[in-house]
């Protein structure tokens, strides 16, 4: 019994040596871990502290940070590729008549512009359009060129008067009827020397504007006012002097205004410059005057673009292609897209337009020739705001403006 007894006290003794060496073993381990658990943070620590040190950035950090900030700040630029019907710009064809006055525009036949359906790749600054390129196209309207006579011959008494002329009444008074008849009502009696803009004609009788008045008249009551008589081709018998035609010039003047230069002005400003090597201007003034007449847009302004894109007509394009302007030049292949013409007028008749229509006025504006505005790049009507979309060159009005100036100056 003695010998049992002293069995399970020695089991029991086992039991609980075993359960403290696991005990033991347990806080051993415990003990060890959260050793090893100080040292990593310590180590941690330290690595913390020599890969990023408390103390001032060097330049080269400042640098860096500087660029990206620059980076993010940049304007974003996004493209977009597109179906869309455009019009193709038609062609003006000048022709010279020396039985009509010197300076005198006439349209015999009024261009249209044709359609077609292009893929067009269009470029946003900040989500607001500044450029588009035809990547491919398909014709689905012809365009029907303008017809224009240009008057070369000086003034004579059998002269002819056209729409848009203006005349003067010759008797001491003479009445405005409501139609071609002399028994019509009167609409308002007109003095000796009062002028007035021939619209149409019918017979004999000519249905003229003065002021708000619309009506006719008797043709052999009115004379032509020859606007080549004691000036050099301006209209109204007036030529404005250096000091008028200036009073205005500057970097934020509008130019989808007339500069109201003469025909001989526009030739004295465009005429035995050094710089014009190859005559290209000087045989072509006529045609700023031309352009600036039918679609209201400063002649001399026109001018300077095409002096500054074709280097006073010594560019490649521009002597190849007749194209003073770089029109459809694109970055990619310049003189394989630029367009080509059949004379120097034709180029900047349809730049004109171009201008008119699509960058110096607001949607909507009356044009020329019935025509609205369509302004898919206006952004005002100076010269600044033409660059935002017309060239991707920033100092391009500076550019121009230079040659504005230097035109105005040899007045």
């Amino acid at each position: 019994m003695k010998n049992k007894r002293n069995k399970i006290i020695i089991s029991i003794v086992v039991i609980v040596l075993i359960i403290l060496m696991i005990v033991l073993f347990i806080v051993k381990k415990n003990m060890k871990s959260s050793t090893d658990n100080k040292v990593s943070e310590e180590t941690t620590n330290s690595k913390l502290e020599i890969e990023v040190p408390i103390v001032k950035q060097s330049d080269a950090k400042a640098i860096d940070l500087n660029s990206i900030i620059d980076k993010n700040e940049q304007d974003v630029i996004t493209e977009s590729i597109s179906k869309q019907e455009t019009d193709i710009e038609f062609n003006t064809q000048y022709r010279q008549n020396d039985s009509l006055a010197k300076g005198k525009i006439q349209t015999l036949q009024e261009g249209k512009d044709g359609k077609q359906n292009a893929i067009v790749k269009s470029v946003y600054k900040n989500g607001e359009l500044i450029s588009q390129k035809q990547i491919s196209s398909e014709i689905t309207q012809g365009s029907v060129d303008k017809i224009v006579e240009i008057g070369t011959a000086s003034y004579s008494s059998n002269y002819v008067p056209i729409a848009g002329d203006t005349l003067k009444v010759v008797p001491s008074t003479m009445a405005v009827h409501t139609s071609p008849d002399e028994n019509a009502e009167k609409l308002i009696t007109l003095n000796k020397n009062d002028q007035v803009i021939l619209k149409s004609k019918k017979d004999n009788w000519f249905y003229i504007k003065y002021n708000e008045y619309l009506g006719w008249a008797p043709s052999d009551c009115l004379q032509y006012v020859d606007p080549n008589a004691g000036s050099d081709g301006d209209q109204n018998n007036i030529q404005f002097t250096k000091e008028q035609l200036t009073q205005s010039v500057g970097f934020s003047m509008l130019v989808n205004q007339r500069s109201n230069l003469s025909l001989e002005q526009f030739k004295k400003i465009l005429s035995q410059d050094s710089n014009d090597k190859n005559n290209v201007f000087s045989e072509n003034a006529d045609y700023f005057y031309y352009a600036e007449r039918q679609y209201n847009i400063n002649g001399v302004f026109l001018a300077a673009i095409a002096i500054h894109e074709s280097g006073w007509g010594t560019s490649s394009i521009s002597q190849s292609k007749k194209n003073l302007f770089g029109y459809k030049a694109y970055d990619r292949d310049p003189s394989g897209n630029a367009s080509g013409f059949e004379n120097y007028g034709q180029g900047i008749d349809l730049v004109a337009r171009v201008l008119v229509k699509y960058y110096l006025n607001p949607p909507g504006t009356s044009i020329y020739d019935g025509e609205t505005a369509i302004g898919s790049y206006y952004r005002g009507s100076t010269i600044t705001a033409v660059n935002t979309c017309y060239a991707t060159d920033k100092n391009w009005a500076n550019g121009v403006y230079k040659w504005m100036v230097y035109l105005y100056n040899k007045l």
